[in-house]
C-alpha cells in the first residue's frame, strides 16, 4: 500500500487538505498527517481544527512514497520555510520520488529547488515563482518529473484523483471517479 505525507501548517487550505486526504484514503492509500511540531491540533485558514497523526520529525524519504503540500498562504509560508519540509522536499526529488503541490503551495516546491519547469498553482502566486513554465488554467493537474501541481480548492478533488491514478492505479482512478462523480475532472 503506497504510504503519503500531508504536512499541515497552521493555516493551511482545509478544502484542499482534507479532500486530497480524503480521496487518497478511499483509494486505500495510507495517508500521514504531519504537524511541523508537537502540537497536533493544527488550526486551518478558515478557523477549521484539524488533527495532525504526527510531528514529521524523524520522517525520511524511505519512509514514504509520496509528499503532497496543501495551499493557503499562512500554511505555504510555513512549509517554505521548516527545515524539515525543506530537506524532506530536497531528499524526495532526489530520490526521483513523487511530490504533490496544490494552491499556493508549489511556492514551498520552488523555495527547496524542486518545482519543475511546467506547473500550475493558485493564479497570482506564479509571480512569487521564479521558475518557467507556468500553465495557468489549461489544466486543473499538471505533472512535470515527479512533481504534480494543481490550481486551488475547486480542483482539489481532480487533484486526489491524479495522485491516485499515480500510485494506485487506472482501475481505482475510474472507481473513484465515477463514485464521486468527478467525471469532469479531465483525464490525468
Amino acid at each position: 500500500m503506497p504510504r503519503v505525507l500531508v504536512p499541515i501548517a497552521a493555516g493551511f487550505e482545509e478544502i484542499e487538505a482534507v479532500c486530497i486526504i480524503d480521496v487518497m484514503r478511499r483509494a486505500g492509500i495510507e495517508v500521514i498527517m504531519g504537524s511541523l511540531n508537537e502540537i497536533l491540533l493544527v488550526k486551518g485558514a478558515n478557523g477549521i481544527t484539524v488533527q495532525a497523526d504526527r510531528p514529521i520529525d524523524g520522517i525520511v524519504a524511505d519512509d514514504i512514497d509520496m509528499i503532497v503540500l496543501p495551499g493557503g498562504w499562512d500554511g505555504t509560508n510555513a512549509l517554505a520555510e521548516d527545515a524539515n519540509v525543506q530537506s524532506l522536499l530536497q531528499e524526495m526529488d532526489a530520490k526521483g520520488k513523487n511530490i504533490g503541490a496544490i494552491c499556493a503551495a508549489p511556492f514551498a516546491l520552488y523555495t527547496a529547488g524542486v518545482l519543475k519547469e511546467g506547473y500550475t498553482c493558485y493564479p497570482s502566486v506564479e509571480e512569487k515563482i521564479k521558475v518557467a513554465g507556468y500553465q495557468g488554467d489549461k489544466s486543473a493537474v499538471v505533472q512535470t518529473g515527479n512533481v504534480m501541481t494543481s490550481r486551488g480548492p475547486g480542483t482539489a478533488i481532480c487533484f486526489g484523483l491524479a495522485i491516485v491514478k499515480k500510485l494506485v492505479g487506472d482501475e481505482a482512478y475510474e472507481g473513484l471517479l465515477s463514485g464521486l462523480l468527478a467525471k469532469y475532472c479531465s483525464p490525468v
